[in-house]
């Protein structure tokens, strides 16, 4: 940990330098666009995002660097705009819910962006009264803020573009594959492994996907072997004991029996297992996550007149006066959402208000406990599943109360809408809670470096508006190519293609079952059971090895709900960055190995998130060119070059490219110097 009293701001208070600039802007826009569709394409693909503000920094100085005039201050507000708006895109979360539910049937563009802008934009908000106690008075460590100031801080112009060309090396790579498996049809993108004892079928489908060996990486080995314990209880246990025990439809093979087991109860083991590590993990935090609340209410009421000389935040007025807009704007969007079921205005004005307080009053909450989580143990491990499984639940019962009051559920679809209402109003829930999971992790590295804080709470409110720009697009372009679970555009769609969507996925099923009282809860109930005993090893393991061992519950959840074929090569990517760690202790042997752990963990974090960046990309432009081809009456495989794809030969070409990824992103990451 890095005290960040010794790390404080080289230019105080900017001294003049330039920071918001119109070139920033443009640059963190574009930046914005990419790492929101990656963001967006990986979410729904796995149900995980990544940070996005290491990447983004460093592409700003690669760019930069060519301009006069350019320096730290405003390559940080580069990085905050588009860190910003990736984290937004954490709303797929939960809005392809209503595509699941059959209550849209396409992404309303501007309903969406306004959803996405308006909670995105009160995430901002609702963290600015927070930055004084939680970032300037506060020992918080902030590993991704302090990450992100030393990486602005120590670059010079070889380091960005050294570190500019892991990312595109990354990237490259990555998109080739992607190219290869989903676009030509020359790869396979898994290898099937399986095997049957009698009734039992086992199964463990292996993944070649270059975006989720960069997201294993990143998830370190404590995730990633959780990951694997949750996969191999569904695909050695749950499964073989359901085939057993389930008889076989007729003419049903076994594989398909398995998969469809899997998909109806398997799974919900995992949604049990998910909501009762989630529940846990923010008791633990409850201390940390009251202080954050009281923090927050404390701030509230009187003006945060800034930290000594580093510049003041947003007025109170104008933060005043956005928050009213916002609510506003909230209220108008939820009362023509409800209109256009058919609803009276008199009822809509009611529903639309009590949603917006519910948005108002969980979303302040959530900030104060985002915010202080992510500045304890980092905005990649905030329970941010569990926040949306709380959020889903209370307004759930609150709607549940007023459609039961109102007579709504009598009326023909009543039960549908109200469950459609919940996602919508929880969406900007979620949105408000995964900018303010970020937010105070850059006003951190802007405190680090000098910057304005006005100026970067600027900076956050174009990165939200912009993200919002792009999240509807891409999620309604994803969803024509390639179809979500539960919510295919069209018939005949290839199902080895489809996005799980896996947390929207389960937020629809508990709002769902909510309002219908038909949630399995036989299963979700056994996987809260199988969560308790996740919880009691990971504090066994803590505890016998004085806190170095560690089987994080919450991913454990996340292992049982994912299918093996993603779950994989998040396990391999974490062992590449356990391994590589573990070999350079071994080398430095003095314990003197901090400098170059350090260095690799730079280095492995940018071809990482090339890796993810790049097969994300390929998968939103192969998604364009579908569409484009289904529009004309052409094939939804319009660049395939053979029908041998999916053969034996398929499926080695697609192992020899994962292969290939898992050398490339050892040796790239390990670097010259610990090369022997």
């Amino acid at each position: 940990m890095i005290p960040s009293e010794c790390n404080r701001a080289p230019v105080p208070g900017g001294q003049g330098l330039p920071e918001l600039t119109l070139r920033g802007m443009l640059l963190g826009a574009l930046i914005t666009v990419i790492f929101t569709a990656s963001n967006v394409y990986l979410g729904l693909k796995v149900g995980m995002t990544f940070a996005s503000s290491i990447p983004a920094a460093v592409i700003s100085m690669a760019v930069l660097r060519f301009f006069q005039g350019s320096n730290i201050l405003e390559n940080n507000m580069v990085q905050t705009q588009a860190s910003s708006a990736g984290c937004l895109s954490s709303v797929i979360f939960v809005l392809p819910g209503m595509l699941m539910l059959g209550y849209w049937q396409e992404i309303p563009f501007w309903q969406t962006t306004l959803i996405c802008a308006a909670g995105g934009c009160l995430g901002v908000l609702f963290t600015i009264p927070l930055r004084r106690a939680m970032v300037v008075e506060s020992s918080l460590p902030y590993p991704e803020g302090i990450a992100a100031a030393e990486i602005l801080r120590v670059g010079g112009s070889k380091g960005h573009a050294g570190g500019l060309a892991l990312l595109a090396s990354g990237g490259a790579l990555s998109g080739a594959a992607a190219l290869a498996t989903s676009g030509l049809r020359v790869a396979g993108g898994s290898f099937p492994l399986s095997l049957t004892v009698g009734k039992s079928y086992f199964c463990l489908d292996g993944g070649f996907s270059m975006a989720l060996l960069g997201a294993g990486f990143l998830v370190g080995i404590a995730g990633g072997t959780a990951i694997l314990v949750g996969t191999l209880i569904i695909s050695l246990v749950a499964i073989p004991a359901l085939t057993a025990a389930v008889p076989l439809p007729e003419g049903m093979d076994l594989a398909s029996h398995a998969a469809a087991l899997w998909s109806a109860k398997a799974r919900y083991l995992g949604v049990g297992c998910i909501a009762v590590a989630a529940i846990w993990t923010i008791l633990t935090l409850m201390r940390p996550l009251l202080r954050g609340i009281t923090m927050s209410m404390q701030a509230m009421r009187g003006r945060d007149a800034g930290d000594g000389g580093a510049g003041a935040d947003l007025p109170p007025r104008v933060i005043l006066l956005l928050l009213a807009l916002l609510m506003a704007v909230i209220m108008a969007i939820t009362c023509a959402f409800i209109t256009e079921a058919g609803i009276g205005l008199g009822l809509a004005l009611l529903l639309s208000l009590c949603g917006a307080a519910a948005v108002f009053a969980i979303g302040l909450l959530v900030s104060a406990a985002c915010g202080y989580m992510a500045g304890l143990i980092g905005s990649s491990s905030s329970p941010i599943s569990g926040i949306s499984i709380i959020a889903v639940v209370l307004v759930a019962l609150m709607f549940h109360a007023l459609g039961a009051a109102s007579g709504i559920f009598d009326l023909e679809g009543g039960t549908r809408f109200m469950t459609a209402l919940t996602l919508f109003t929880v969406s900007v829930v979620v949105a408000i809670s995964s900018i303010a999971n970020d937010n105070l992790q850059d006003l951190k590295t802007g405190y680090l470096v000098g910057a304005s804080p006005w100026r970067q709470q600027v900076a956050l409110l174009i990165g939200c508006v912009v993200g919002a720009l792009v999240i509807s697009v891409i999620i309604g372009l994803l969803h024509q190519a390639y179809g979500f679970t539960g919510a295919m555009p069209r018939e005949g769609m290839d199902p080895s293609q489809v996005l799980s969507a896996p947390q929207a996925t389960m937020i629809e099923a508990i709002a769902n079952g909510i309002f219908t009282g038909n949630l399995d809860w036989t299963y979700i109930g056994m996987g809260i059971g199988v969560g308790v005993l996740a919880i009691a090893t990971d504090l066994l393991l803590r505890r016998m090895s004085g806190g170095r061992l560690s089987l994080p519950p919450l991913a454990v959840g996340i292992g049982m709900y994912l299918p093996a074929e993603v779950n994989t090569p998040i396990f391999v990517g974490a062992m590449v960055n356990w391994l590589l760690i573990r070999r350079i202790r071994a080398r430095a042997g003095d314990g003197s190995a901090g400098p170059q752990l350090k260095a690799m963990g730079q280095r492995g974090t940018l071809v990482a998130a090339g890796l993810i960046v790049g097969e994300s990309l390929v998968g939103v432009v192969m998604a364009g060119i579908i569409v484009a081809s289904v529009t004309t009456g052409g094939s939804d495989a319009p660049l395939a070059i053979g029908p041998w794809a999916l053969s034996g030969q398929g499926h080695l070409i697609g192992l020899a490219l994962f292969a290939l990824g898992v050398a490339l992103l050892w040796r790239w990451a390990r670097g010259r110097a610990e090369r022997g």
